[in-house]
């Protein structure tokens, strides 16, 4: 198999998801084709980054994505009805599976018995050699203690999730949103089960022909790709450099996409909350005619004032909207962070970038005079 080869069974890929997913960032389906084929190579690359599917609202598609995962991924097993974490470590007793969790908002809420232990072995087993001890029968009726292995590939999806920060400080997140134009093509097994599964075989094909130069390869990641963001986004890079072509430059670009999000919430004094389609909508009705770019302490009190029995003190929050919490609310909802234009004056939002976001969620699509 040639380079050109190589690279284009991921181009392929890429264009595959392409075809019935719907993110407001393309680069996006260039992060699911290089954590799809990770799975196939997660032995050599020693960590496999979690990925979390992640949407606002329901009809987003996340389950649409778990079911290419299930032709395209190594080995993978549905566990939407986890109920245990005994049943996730022997699902895994034979050899490494893909693991795909639906409904994760629901299957991992922090108030489910039995999801504190769940939620430790995701976490451990994201690196190779994990294990936990598991009691299995043993002879005359006696029960022993068995190391059982944890280390997975695991993808969640979920209508925003509420994880524990160490949970997803291990994933990377993949948002969608609702396909209200059509633009995407209806996943019909019945007519493409045998397209996506001879795709899947190419996938198989390619890790097969790298297999014996991943675990040895020395990689560049971008400034600033150190720690756990470095263990989540080698096996990534380590994927597009066997693959050549124009993906080596992808993954660069997806990490420092990444690095930025992290950076821009943390100046913004962010926390990882879910977020609503409330604000969203609520910032289309305030957003003043004529402007682009508005403060933020400005949409505050417009919000405040227009729904302020959502946002306001009487609110099931139990106080005023903040700049933080709208800042944290909007980045979970939407991936846009506030900017300060120039470096210089009170950070705020931007119209043209905000305008995207509204149009694939339907906001104001029955607005007087709208077009289309």
């Amino acid at each position: 198999m040639t380079t050109a080869d190589r690279s284009k069974v991921l181009d392929d890929l890429e264009a595959w998801f392409g075809r019935f997913i719907s993110v407001p960032d393309d680069r996006d389906l260039s992060l699911l084709t290089l954590w799809t084929t990770a799975t196939h190579l997660a032995l050599e690359t020693y960590t496999s980054p979690r990925l979390l599917i992640d949407s606002i609202m329901p009809g987003s598609g996340k389950t649409t994505v778990l079911d290419h995962f299930q032709r395209l991924c190594f080995a993978p097993v549905q566990a939407a009805s986890l109920s245990s974490p005994a049943l996730l470590v022997r699902l895994l007793q034979n050899g490494i599976r893909t693991i795909c969790i639906d409904e994760v908002d629901r299957s991992l809420a922090p108030d489910k018995p039995g999801v504190g232990d769940l939620i430790g072995i995701l976490n451990s087993g994201y690196r190779r050699g994990a294990t936990r001890p598991v009691l299995v029968p043993a002879k005359g009726g006696n029960w022993e203690v068995k190391e059982m292995p944890t280390f997975a590939p695991v993808a969640m999806a979920g209508n925003s999730p509420h994880l524990p920060d160490d949970t997803r400080s291990r994933a990377i997140r993949v948002l969608l949103m609702p396909d209200l134009n059509g633009t995407v093509e209806d996943s019909d097994w019945e007519y493409i089960e045998g397209d996506a599964l001879k795709l899947g075989r190419r996938i198989a094909d390619f890790a097969d022909e790298v297999r014996d130069h991943v675990p040895t390869m020395q990689v560049d990641l971008p400034k600033g790709c150190i720690g756990r963001a470095k263990e989540k986004w080698r096996p990534l890079k380590r994927v597009a450099v066997a693959a050549g072509g124009h993906w080596p430059e992808i993954a660069d670009e997806l990490i420092l996409r990444d690095l930025a999000e992290a950076d821009a919430e943390r100046d913004a004094g962010l926390q990882s909350l879910p977020p609503g389609m409330v604000m969203l909508r609520d910032l289309f009705d305030v957003w003043p005619e004529g402007r682009d770019f508005v403060p933020t302490n400005e949409l505050v009190t417009r919000l405040i004032m227009h729904n302020p029995e959502y946002w306001g003190i009487k609110s099931a929050y139990g106080k005023e909207l903040t700049a933080h919490r709208m800042g944290k609310l909007v980045s979970q909802a939407s991936k846009v962070t506030s900017v300060r234009p120039g470096g210089r004056g009170p950070r705020g939002y931007s119209r043209a970038v905000l305008a995207p976001i509204w149009r694939q969620l339907g906001i104001g699509r029955n607005e007087s005079g709208a077009s289309g």
